[in-house]
C-alpha cells in the first residue's frame, strides 16, 4: 500500500463544538480558501434504512456523475457534477472512476493490542485471553512495540477502507500513548482510553483503581479533543473490573459528562453467570454498568449477544448503544446476536458494527458485513415460523435480514449514530470530515466481473438499484482488495499499490 499527502492550506479559522470536543474547524468566512474535489460516482445514506421497510432506497443517496467539494479535511459542497461545478471555476479535481465512492467505514469495537494474535486458535473466551491475548497486551507496555503494534493496526484499518476506530488500548498509558500519536499522524478520528481490569487477568494486564484514575486523567488531559482524537472511559468487561474500579469509572464520567464510555456486555454465557455472582443486587449485566451510572448516550456494549428483552429496552430509553461483533461471536462461539431485537421500531437501540478483532478474525468491516449478513439470516429462519410457530414474529424475521442498504449504513451513518459522531463523520454532509472509501466492484475472486455483468454493462451502475447490488456482491464475494483508495479527510490518500 503506498501512502500520498496532498496538503490544502487555509487562512482563517474558528473554535466550534461538536459532540464531546472543542476543536478547530476551518471559517469560510474572510478565508483565503484552497479547495479541491473529487468527481466520482458516490452512494451515502440520509436516514435509518430500517425506518424506510420495503423502500429502503429512500434512506439512500446515489449520484451517478457527483462531486465532492473538500477544503482543509472539510466537506464545502456535495452535489451532481452539473450542478456544484460551476460553483467552482478553476477547481483542482481529482477524478476517481470505475469506482463506488463510499463514506469511510466505522469499526465501533476493536482491539489495537490484538493485531498480532489475529485468528490465534480460541475455544472460548475466557481461556482465550488467558492463553493468547493477556500476555501479548502485555508487551504494549515497551513503547517501541506499542508504536510498531498501533501502526501496524491503523494500516490494516485503512487498507480495508476503515477511517474512524473505538478501540481498546491496555492498562498502560505507553499504549495509550502510541495509539492516539499514530492515529494523529494519520488524521483519523479515533476513539479510545486506558483499559481498566483489576481482576481476573494475569499480572502484567492488571493496575489499581487508583492508577487507573490517575492515568485516565492525564490521558484525558493530554489527548482528550486534540485533532480528531476523543477519549473513552473504558473497563474492560464487568467482571474484569473489581466494585472500586467501577467507582473509579463513575468519578471519571462525573467529572467529564462528554466522554465516551467504551465497554464489553453480555458476550458469553459463563462470564454473565459469574458477574451475578459478584453483584447480587444486580438482576442482569446491564444493571452492573447502572448503578454506577455509566449507562447513557455514548455509552457503547460490545457484543450484546446474550441481552434480555429488558435490558434492550433500558438501553434504548437511556440512549446506549450495543455494538454487533458477528466475526467474533461466531470465532468463540459466543452466540447469535439479535438483530431483531436492536431494530425494533418500538425500543430501538443505537448500534454499531465492529470487527473486534483479534476476537474477532478480520479486520475489515466489509467481512463484517457478510458475516453479520449470515448472523441475520439465522435470526430470519429463527423467527419466520418455519422451526416453531409459537415464536413467529414475521416483522422480526423481515428486520434481521441485511440488505446492502441496511449493511453498509451500519458501517457509515448508523456506525457515526451509534458512536455519537454523526455530526462529524458518516455521510457527505456539508460540514462533516471529508473520510471515504472508492471501491473496486469488480476487484476480488476473478469471477468478480461476470457475477456484476449480471446487474449492469461495463460502464457500471447506473442507477441506485445497480449500485445496491455491485456493494451486496462487495460484501458477500469481495474483501479487502474492493477497498482500492481510502481517503482521510480528504488529504490524506491511502491507495493499494
Amino acid at each position: 500500500m503506498c501512502h500520498y499527502v496532498v496538503s490544502r492550506p487555509i487562512k482563517t479559522r474558528r473554535r466550534y463544538r461538536c459532540r464531546g470536543a472543542d476543536v478547530e474547524q476551518p471559517s469560510l468566512k474572510g478565508a483565503i480558501i484552497v479547495s479541491s474535489g473529487i468527481r466520482g460516482t458516490f452512494f451515502d445514506f440520509i436516514d435509518d434504512p430500517w425506518k424506510h421497510v420495503g423502500r429502503e432506497e429512500e434512506s439512500a443517496r446515489f449520484l451517478r456523475d457527483g462531486l465532492l467539494v473538500i477544503d482543509d479535511g472539510l466537506i464545502v459542497a456535495f452535489g451532481p457534477f452539473d450542478d456544484i461545478s460551476p460553483q467552482y471555476p478553476g477547481l483542482d479535481i481529482t477524478e476517481i472512476s470505475g469506482r463506488i465512492i463510499t463514506p469511510g467505514f466505522i469499526d465501533g469495537h476493536v482491539h489495537v493490542p490484538q493485531t498480532r494474535a489475529l485468528g490465534a486458535f480460541g475455544q472460548q473466551l475466557l481461556p482465550w485471553l488467558l492463553d493468547t491475548v493477556f500476555p501479548e497486551e502485555a508487551r504494549y507496555g515497551d513503547r517501541e512495540y506499542a508504536r510498531a503494534g498501533s501502526d501496524r493496526f491503523l494500516d490494516n484499518m485503512l487498507a480495508g477502507g476503515t477511517t474512524t476506530v473505538q478501540a481498546f488500548t491496555t492498562t498502560s498509558t505507553v499504549a495509550v500513548e502510541e495509539f492516539f500519536e499514530a492515529a494523529a499522524r494519520r488524521d483519523m478520528l479515533v476513539i479510545s482510553g486506558v483499559t481498566g481490569i483489576d481482576q481476573f487477568a494475569p499480572e502484567g494486564s492488571t493496575s489499581t483503581p487508583e492508577e487507573f484514575y490517575d492515568d485516565s486523567k492525564a490521558m484525558i488531559a493530554k489527548y482528550h479533543g486534540v485533532g480528531r482524537n476523543r477519549y473513552a472511559i473504558t473497563p474492560r468487561f464487568a467482571l474484569g473490573a473489581s466494585k472500586d474500579l467501577l467507582k473509579a469509572c463513575q468519578r471519571l464520567k462525573q467529572e467529564h459528562p462528554d466522554l465516551w464510555v467504551n465497554t464489553h456486555i453480555s458476550e458469553n454465557p459463563l462470564e454473565i453467570s459469574n458477574l451475578l455472582l459478584a453483584h447480587p443486587d444486580c438482576t442482569d449485566y446491564l444493571g452492573v454498568y447502572e448503578k454506577y451510572d455509566l449507562v447513557g448516550p455514548k455509552f457503547s456494549g460490545g457484543h450484546a449477544v446474550w441481552l434480555s428483552d429488558n435490558e434492550f429496552g433500558r438501553l434504548s430509553e437511556s440512549g446506549g448503544a450495543v455494538v454487533f461483533c458477528p466475526c467474533s461471536n461466531l470465532f468463540l462461539g459466543s452466540g447469535i446476536f439479535r438483530l431483531a431485537k436492536a431494530t425494533d421500531p418500538d425500543k430501538r437501540v443505537k448500534m454499531s458494527f465492529g470487527t473486534d478483532m483479534g476476537g474477532g478474525n478480520r479486520f475489515s468491516m466489509i467481512q463484517v458485513l457478510d458475516e453479520a449478513y449470515k448472523v441475520g439470516m439465522l435470526g430470519n429462519t429463527l423467527l419466520d415460523g418455519t422451526t416453531n410457530r409459537i415464536t413467529q414474529d414475521l416483522a422480526a424475521a423481515e428486520r434481521s435480514k441485511l440488505s446492502p442498504y441496511r449493511a453498509f449504513w451500519s458501517v457509515t451513518l448508523g456506525g457515526a449514530e451509534g458512536l455519537y459522531i454523526d455530526d462529524q463523520v458518516g455521510n457527505f454532509e456539508v460540514g462533516k470530515s471529508a473520510d471515504f472509501v472508492a471501491l473496486d466492484w469488480n476487484a476480488g475472486p476473478s469471477a468478480m466481473p461476470w457475477h456484476q455483468s449480471l446487474f449492469f454493462g461495463d460502464e457500471g451502475p447506473t442507477t441506485m438499484e445497480q449500485a445496491a447490488h455491485a456493494l451486496f456482491a462487495v460484501m458477500m464475494v469481495g474483501d479487502d482488495r474492493n477497498v482500492d483508495e481510502t481517503w482521510v479527510s480528504g488529504i490524506r490518500r491511502y491507495k493499494k499499490s
